[in-house]
């Protein structure tokens, strides 16, 4: 950084307002993905899925808590595991805060995972969030919506991840998904996204984009530098 360009305020404001320019361009083709996003076709959630909630078992038509639409964090946490993912846990750190928010544009939101309920509840009390989260342990839920795959399918080189476009190279991946309740009750699947497509629910790298270190993440090193909030520093 000691070695970057320091010109005057008339040189700066010159600049900046050039990449204003890019910015705002790009606003405007984000604005557009989104309604091309929205406009996508939907398809219908047949199969009923019972999850483990922390006061008992809840559906999927429960996860939208009262409300039509409901998005759906694929939390990575397989059942053999004591912990959940690191990576999913830097993003689920900035969870907490949506909920009121979104409710009140008639969106619910929840996490989902494979381990029992037991150890999602453990986890989730040390991290000390209160976002939904329920275990899909024992159902189709995470094998049909493309975020955890069969050994066999692993060893073969036949798993899908992220529409073809990788292979998952792990048991568990990343994901996010988006259901809508129709006027009879019915439960449509609209969208759903993988790897780097969660990367606009991320505040924090938001906020490092901002900085003139950005992410600092040199190439094969993506992500490693984060801790769990409560390991920084050990």
């Amino acid at each position: 950084m000691n070695q970057h360009q320091i010109v005057s305020h008339a040189e700066w404001l010159e600049a900046r307002k050039a990449l204003l320019t890019r910015e705002k361009a790009f606003s405007r083709q984000r604005e557009d993905l989104a309604r091309l996003r929205r406009a996508l076709p939907w398809e219908a959630v047949s199969k009923p899925y019972t999850f483990e909630g922390p006061d008992g078992p809840r559906s999927l038509a429960d996860l939208f808590d009262g409300k039509t639409q409901l998005i759906v964090y694929h939390f990575m946490f397989d059942p053999s595991w004591d912990e959940g993912c690191l990576h999913c846990s830097f993003w689920a750190d900035t969870f907490d805060g949506s909920p009121v928010h979104l409710q009140a544009r008639d969106v619910s939101l929840a996490a989902i995972s494979r381990a029992p309920m037991a150890k999602i509840a453990a986890y989730q009390a040390r991290m000390g969030w209160t976002f939904p989260w329920v275990s899909s342990l024992g159902t189709d839920f995470n094998f049909d919506f493309g975020v955890s795959f069969h050994p066999d399918s692993l060893a073969d080189h036949t798993a899908v991840y992220n529409y073809g476009s990788s292979e998952p190279g792990y048991g568990e991946r990343e994901g996010l998904s988006v259901f809508v309740k129709d006027g009879g009750g019915g439960i449509l699947h609209t969208y759903s996204t993988y790897a780097r497509g969660i990367d606009m629910i991320n505040g924090t790298y938001q906020l490092l984009d901002l900085v003139p270190q950005g992410r600092d993440e040199p190439a094969g090193e993506v992500q490693a530098w984060v801790r769990r909030h409560d390991e920084y520093g050990n």
